[in-house]
């Protein structure tokens, strides 16, 4: 009788422990935006006719302000290191807030801050990245604008 519960208890122990969640990684980093506009894909993918300011930073005069918006974007972090996963995130958004704004006819997106989970983390010249063992995810809240040259 005993012989025939030790099968059983085996397999219920294994079930508990498969059963058990799994702490997934979530770094999270604060990175330097300037590196995200000075990567040469961004050079090619960002042409110039929007700029972006984050949240506190140095900004010309805002003329129109518009619309508010959330760019929330991942990445597969596999083969590359977590900062460079990240720049390649935050360039997503970047790119998905250009096409926007030219939609709306504007030529900045302005106050930009961090946004991970709705929580805003407003830096001047830092974006919240945060990292996991293959995805990166950068989100970013912006409202587009018009500005002065």
């Amino acid at each position: 009788m005993k012989l025939a519960a030790l099968p059983l208890a085996a397999v219920a122990c294994a079930a508990m422990l498969l059963s058990a969640p799994a702490a997934a990684r979530d770094t999270r980093y604060m990175l330097p935006f300037a590196d995200v506009l000075n990567m040469p894909e961004a050079q090619e993918k960002l042409d110039g006719s929007v700029k972006f300011y984050l949240s506190g930073a140095r900004t010309p005069k805002v003329l129109e302000r518009k619309d508010s918006d959330v760019s929330n974007k991942k990445t597969n972090g596999v083969g590359k290191s977590d900062e460079e996963a990240c720049r390649w995130a935050a360039l997503s958004a970047l790119i998905a807030f250009q096409e926007k704004a030219k939609s709306v006819g504007a030529n900045a997106v302005v106050d930009m801050v961090s946004y991970y989970r709705k929580d805003t983390n407003a830096s001047a010249s830092e974006y919240e990245c945060h990292a996991g063992a293959v995805v990166a995810g950068v989100t970013l809240k912006g409202t587009y604008a018009n500005v002065a040259n």
